[in-house]
């Protein structure tokens, strides 16, 4: 298998993320279909500043990894990179496609003068947890969240 190629994919090449998002978030409204993906990373979430990079090995017409990610500025931190999802197909864990992203990402935080590289994980994401680990990055904190429905 050859070595995974890394870019950034822009409107009209949404729907190549859509295979591997939807591993990691299956449950969520607007992943039930690629059209609905499509539709809310293009009309909503890249209004916010989201992107997405992929991973692909030849032969396959979809991405067999991706990354979401921003830049935004926090007090904490101040301009950082965020990575708000990291997922590679199952099939295609283990190629290289998930290092090959991260190298990625971590260069555009240094061309965009990011302080630091930022991203939550599920609690019981350990393979996850490791792979972030052996790629340098630290765990800094835990992150609290609670549905609108809680907040009455």
């Amino acid at each position: 298998m050859s070595a995974p190629t890394v870019r950034e994919l822009g409107r009209g090449e949404t729907a190549l993320a859509y295979a591997a998002l939807h591993v990691l978030r299956a449950e969520k409204p607007a992943l039930e279909t690629r059209a609905t993906f499509v539709a809310f990373v293009d009309d909503i979430m890249r209004a916010e500043g989201y992107r997405l990079a992929a991973a692909f090995i030849d032969g396959t017409p979809d991405a067999i990894a991706v990354c979401g990610f921003r830049i935004c500025h926090m007090l904490h931190s101040e301009k950082q990179l965020y990575v708000d999802d990291l997922v590679t197909q199952p099939e295609f864990r283990r190629c290289g496609g998930a290092a090959a992203l991260f190298a990625f990402i971590r260069g555009v935080a240094e061309s965009n003068d990011c302080r630091t590289v930022h991203l939550d994980s599920g609690y019981n994401r350990s393979d996850a947890h490791r792979f972030y680990l052996n790629h340098g990055l630290r765990m800094t904190s835990h992150h609290f969240s609670t549905p609108r429905e809680e907040l009455r």
